[in-house]
């Protein structure tokens, strides 16, 4: 597969090129950026082109597809021509920073009939797959409460990069960054969303949220709590899934109680397999013509969007919002 790499905004950009060269018949054969000295330098440490037109990019008949990195104001333009090009398509979190922008981008995909994935990974790890498995055989019961907590101390720790605090390019902060894998793994675990309140602050005053926690309301009376920040140490990701036959705990492995276990705490002595990422799963999916796992695809990549609307629009607003 030859994959051009769009952008190298985000923190992640150079982890995915890295995991392209390692890949087996995947090959980088370009690159663009918005930021035109940016560009050139990656270019060069990947030698391979830097072409500074993106239009004319998506012209190159070699290239089968594009990975996006680039902020994430400019996602729709970018996906949406790749889209109308017919190049598959791996993008970073979020799809778009307007819900309203995703019905033309969920059209240029669906009709150009292109390989979309989006770069959810913790639907890949172990412990969140046998979470999966646990809710959806009932053997916790009707779930009632489940809570994710992503956090790290970027903005306290100063490792940030200084334009993830820049609101008209990336459309928030903490919330929109880390905090989305809260929120597509909840959806994922509890299903649609139906109402959401939220409330952020700002600790170190950047001009974006650094701290944030989202309530969420779900079908048959299920709760779901989003927590994320940019200001927190010593934080593991942190998720609790209850229901009415038990409990799960993932938090540095995975543990359960249930009735069939008599509420005893048990620790699998196995979990499944990983999950190849979701940047491998768009490789696999082109070289054996197969479609994507629709857990990466499209329509959950626009479901975290309306998620994300809701939530801004709730802090802004300080009331409770309808998806």
């Amino acid at each position: 597969m030859k994959v051009a790499l769009i952008s190298s905004w985000h923190v992640h950009a150079k982890d995915y090129a890295k995991q392209i060269q390692e890949m087996p018949n995947c090959e980088i054969v370009a690159v663009w950026d918005e930021n035109k000295e940016s560009g050139l330098k990656w270019a060069s440490s990947l030698a391979c082109p830097f072409i500074d037109d993106y239009d004319e990019l998506l012209k190159e008949p070699s290239i089968d597809g594009v990975v996006i990195n680039s902020p994430t104001v400019m996602h729709t333009d970018l996906i949406i021509k790749a889209a109308n090009a017919k190049k598959h398509i791996f993008t970073e979190k979020v799809l778009a920073i307007r819900y309203a922008d995703c019905p033309a981008i969920q059209e240029a995909v669906t009709s150009n009939q292109v390989n979309f994935t989006i770069s959810y990974v913790h639907k890949s790890r172990p412990e969140m797959i046998m979470a999966k498995e646990l809710v959806d055989s009932g053997s916790l019961g009707q779930i009632t409460y489940a809570r994710v907590r992503n956090a790290h101390n970027g903005s306290t720790g100063n490792w940030l990069p200084e334009t993830f605090y820049d609101l008209e390019t990336c459309g928030g902060g903490a919330m929109i960054d880390l905090g989305a894998h809260t929120g597509y793994l909840l959806e994922w675990l509890l299903g649609p969303i139906q109402e959401v309140t939220a409330t952020f602050t700002q600790v170190t005053g950047k001009g974006v949220e650094d701290n944030a926690v989202a309530l969420l309301s779900f079908d048959k009376g299920a709760i779901g709590v989003a927590e994320t920040s940019f200001v927190t140490v010593y934080t593991p990701l942190t998720l609790e899934v209850s229901g009415t036959k038990g409990t799960l705990l993932v938090r540095d492995g995975l543990t359960y109680a249930t009735e069939e276990t008599e509420g005893k705490w048990i620790r699998p002595s196995e979990l499944p397999e990983s999950k190849p990422s979701p940047l491998a799963q768009w490789v696999n999916a082109f070289e054996t013509k197969t479609s994507v796992n629709p857990d990466f695809g499209i329509d959950a990549a626009v479901a975290l969007t309306r998620l994300m609307d809701g939530m801004y629009a709730s802090n802004q607003k300080g009331i409770k919002i309808q998806l």
